[in-house]
């Protein structure tokens, strides 16, 4: 079993979760309504995904 042969210091271990951030999500304007929508998923304002109403409004 992999067992760490030394204590990480503080430091070291801070650095490494560092990288853990929350990023703005990726958005597209939608073709139908011009809204702006996450890409490959239902547009939340007219329902329509790839130029079909997937969502009746």
């Amino acid at each position: 079993m992999g067992v760490p042969k030394r204590r990480m210091s503080k430091q070291r271990k801070r650095q490494r979760r560092a990288n853990w951030k929350i990023e703005a999500p990726k958005l597209v304007e939608c073709p139908q309504c011009h809204a702006l929508a996450v890409p490959h998923q239902v547009c939340a304002g007219c329902g329509y995904y790839k130029g079909r109403e997937i969502v009746a409004k």
